[in-house]
């Protein structure tokens, strides 16, 4: 039996300083719909995809958050045959968190969101109004747009005119787009945060330009009625000798007054070695740069995103970080100075890179245990006459987004942390056969569905894209094929803001702006900013 603990002591637990991952292992619109503000996603379908990257010494304190329906069971009872030895459950789950009353919080990546807006209280960082934008725009003023997200973001939707220039890269790149100090520099996101962030960044390195965050962003200027372009690719193009000097020394200034510490080689390799403490090594250069050549072992992890979402790259809370960087190490500041104000003890990497980056391309993480499964394998062929015969049932395994648009014929959804309610309702089924896009959620539902059947199962092989690709028949799923109550991997009332509802883009808004009293109620953040 896995041991439990109450949801005072894990309250407890969450600041008294000590390395701890709280691993909430609910789908993710479960998750987004309330949750512990340290708590980490770690959706039970997908556990052993990224447990070894989040926590990646099995001896580390953890405690696991279900919904009280004994998922947080079945998970630990993976870790523990992982050889994850020091694995807790929160009695009861959520359910017990917030009848404690302790605060829940809604969203995704809710305490560098919040941090964010605290960031906005505190340095009352300057921002206009997409209608004072537009203005500027068509006066002719002297003012540059840069959009802080990823480039993938920028490429869906845009400002006008803006470009690309992700939130680390801003103090390395900012000085070839403001060829005066009269240029004003906006700096937008989706919403509000990395708006917030960018322009404070620029703020925080003392450029004498003015900056400004674009209030709402993207949904705050389709929200005024005003068009953004689409498909877009602007971005940075090669740093001028000029650029690069600048961008050196407002770094070096930031790190010291931002306290931005430098760890030397032989005690990085020390780190690196030591299983009794867990450290983060994190590349926040560009994915063309990590691709080219990365320190093996490193993780990519753009800089602007991963202020944005810590939690996506870092499950230990008290854990420590060493960015990886170029020689300059200007994204490398740029990053850890924010990544210190929220609480975190981290590092840059004397000397960047250097002649290090010796792997190249993009490593994918392992995926912990498949080895230890053993699966009938069957191809297109085989599963188009099953289906024809009527021999086998179709499962698909992904996400219910990509069920919902893009189904083998036929084929019945289900989600791994309900796998008996997919038995009872395929009772007459005389064999199963999982897929997902590739194949790994496939065989992670089949460790589950092994455990309580004796029917044969077996895996497409190569997945849905496989499928596909051999031009075979894919549909859409019928609306009553699954009901949106059963999506519980899908947070909707987030997705829905991009897709020109109004309403939903207002109260996304909103719930950004009421964070930081949240924090203050719940108060177990980390936060210290410091003042420019």
């Amino acid at each position: 039996m896995v041991e439990k603990i109450n949801a005072k002591t894990l309250k407890t637990m969450i600041s008294d300083g000590e390395e701890l991952a709280v691993l909430d292992v609910r789908e993710e619109g479960e998750f987004g719909n309330g949750h512990i503000l340290y708590a980490v996603p770690l959706p039970y379908s997908i556990l052993e995809m990224r447990l070894g990257q989040l926590v990646p010494h099995p001896t580390t304190r953890t405690v696991l958050v279900d919904g009280g329906n004994g998922v947080g069971e079945r998970a630990a009872n993976r870790m523990n045959m992982l050889g994850y030895s020091r694995v807790t459950i929160l009695e009861d789950g959520m359910t017990a968190w917030i009848e404690a009353g302790y605060e829940a919080f809604m969203g995704v990546n809710v305490p560098c969101k919040a941090f964010g807006e605290v960031v906005e209280q505190t340095a009352h960082t300057p921002s206009i109004s997409p209608e004072e934008l537009h203005a500027m725009q068509s006066r002719g003023e002297k003012v540059v747009v840069l959009d802080g997200r990823s480039p993938a973001e920028f490429n869906r939707m845009n400002i006008p005119g803006g470009v690309s220039v992700p939130n680390a890269e801003l103090v390395y790149r900012v000085h070839d787009f403001t060829p005066d100090q009269k240029t004003t520099v906006v700096i937008n996101c989706a919403g509000r945060t990395r708006s917030i962030i960018g322009a404070q960044t620029l703020i925080n390195a003392g450029l004498p330009n003015r900056v400004v965050a674009l209030r709402g962003g993207t949904m705050g200027w389709r929200l005024a009625g005003f068009q953004l372009e689409n498909g877009t690719e602007r971005t940075y193009g090669n740093l001028s000798d000029e650029a690069k000097s600048k961008a050196v020394y407002y770094a070096t200034n930031m790190a010291e007054r931002f306290g931005v510490k430098t760890v030397k080689r032989t005690a990085f390799k020390a780190w690196q070695e030591d299983k009794a403490r867990t450290t983060y090594v994190l590349d926040v250069r560009s994915q063309e740069e990590y691709e080219a050549g990365h320190l093996p072992g490193s993780t990519f992890a753009p800089g602007g995103q991963l202020v944005q979402s810590c939690d996506q790259w870092c499950g230990v809370k008290s854990a420590r970080i060493v960015l990886i960087d170029d020689d300059t190490n200007v994204r490398a500041i740029t990053t850890a100075h924010w990544l210190v104000q929220m609480g975190w003890e981290v590092y840059t990497l004397e000397g960047g890179i250097q002649s290090n980056g010796t792997e190249i391309g993009m490593p994918k993480a392992p995926t912990l245990g498949l080895e230890s499964l053993v699966l009938e394998e069957m191809d297109g062929d085989a599963v188009a006459a099953g289906l024809e015969t009527g021999s086998l049932a179709l499962v698909d395994t992904d996400v219910s987004e990509d069920y919902v648009k893009n189904r083998l014929p036929g084929a019945i959804w289900g989600v791994r942390p309900r796998v008996q309610d997919l038995l009872n309702r395929m009772s007459d089924t005389k064999k199963f056969v999982l897929y997902s896009l590739h194949e790994t959620r496939a065989r992670l539902m089949a460790f589950d569905l092994q455990e309580i059947t004796d029917k044969p199962i077996a895996i497409l092989s190569g997945g849905r894209e496989r499928w596909k690709a051999e031009g075979r028949p894919i549909e859409r799923t019928p609306q009553d094929a699954v009901l949106q109550e059963d999506r519980i991997d899908f947070l909707f009332w987030v997705y829905d803001r991009h897709l020109g509802n109004d309403q939903a883009a207002r109260d996304y808004l909103a719930w950004e702006e009421q964070l930081p009293a949240q924090i203050e109620a719940d108060g177990d953040a980390t936060y210290n900013v410091i003042p420019c």
